[in-house]
C-alpha cells in the first residue's frame, strides 16, 4: 500500500508565502492606482489644510495690526477713513477680529460725537449669535450705558438682569447701572444694598467698588460696615 507524501512544514510556509505573494502582486494590478491616488489624494488635502490654516492665522494678525493701525490714526486725528476701513474688517475677518473691528467702530463714532451709529453697532454685536458670549455681554452692557437715558427703568433692569448677579463677569458695570434705575422707580434701599454688594464683591475691578461704597452711602447705606467687611 502506497505512503502519502511527506508534506513538510517547510514546504507549506512555501506554498503559503507564494500563494500570499500572488494574491498581493493580482490587488496591486487591480488597486495599485487606486491607492496611489488616494495617499496622493490625502497628502494634498494635509498639505492644503496645513496651508490654509497658516494662511488664516497671517491673516488675521495684518488684520489685527490694520485695527491698531486705525486706532493710530484716529489718535492723530485722521479719522476720516476709519469707519469705511473697520466696515471692511468686520465683514472680511474671523470672529474675532470681527467682534474687535465692530467695537472698534462704534468707539470711533463715539470719538465723531455719533452716539446713534455707536449704539447701532453695539446693538448688533449683542444680537450676533454667531459671536461668543463674552463680546455679547460686552456690547450689551456699553449699549445699555449709553442708552440709560432713554430707557424705562424697568426695561433697562430685565435687560441687565443676567449679567447684573455677583459671580457674573459684568457684574460690576451691569450692577452699576441696575441699582441707578432702581432709585428711578424710587426703590432707593434696594439700590444702596445692591451697590453695596458691588464694593464688597473682590472680582469687581476696584475702581468700580470704589464707586458703589460712594453711591451705597448716598442711599443710607453704612459704610463703615461695608469697609470692615471688605477687610475680611
Amino acid at each position: 500500500m502506497a505512503q502519502p507524501p511527506d508534506i513538510s512544514d517547510t514546504f507549506l510556509r512555501e506554498v503559503d508565502e507564494n500563494l500570499r505573494r500572488d494574491q498581493f502582486r493580482d490587488f496591486l494590478k487591480s488597486y495599485g492606482s487606486w491607492l496611489i491616488a488616494g495617499v496622493v489624494l490625502f497628502l494634498a488635502l494635509s498639505g492644503g489644510f496645513i496651508w490654509w490654516k497658516q494662511h488664516q492665522l497671517e491673516r488675521s494678525e495684518k488684520q489685527v495690526e490694520q485695527i491698531a493701525q486705525v486706532f493710530n490714526d484716529v489718535a492723530a486725528g485722521k479719522d476720516a477713513q476709519a469707519p469705511q476701513k473697520l466696515d471692511k474688517l468686520a465683514e472680511d475677518g474671523s470672529k474675532a477680529v470681527t467682534a474687535s473691528a465692530r467695537f472698534a467702530r462704534a468707539a470711533v463714532a463715539l470719538q465723531q460725537n455719533d452716539t446713534k451709529t455707536a449704539i447701532a453697532t453695539y446693538k448688533a454685536i449683542a444680537s450676533d449669535g454667531g459671536l461668543p458670549k463674552s463680546y455679547r455681554d460686552a456690547a450689551l452692557v456699553r449699549q445699555t450705558t449709553l442708552e440709560f437715558d432713554q430707557l424705562q427703568p424697568q426695561e433697562l433692569i430685565t435687560r441687565l438682569q443676567p449679567l447684573a448677579k455677583p459671580g457674573e463677569p459684568w457684574f460690576g458695570s451691569a450692577g452699576e447701572l441696575t441699582p441707578l434705575a432702581l432709585a428711578k422707580q424710587g426703590k432707593g434701599a434696594e439700590a444702596g444694598q445692591l451697590f453695596a454688594t458691588i464694593a464688597k464683591d473682590s472680582s469687581v475691578p476696584q475702581p468700580i467698588r470704589e464707586r458703589a461704597i460712594q453711591l451705597a452711602s448716598s442711599f443710607g447705606v453704612d459704610i463703615g460696615a461695608v469697609i470692615k467687611n471688605q477687610a475680611r
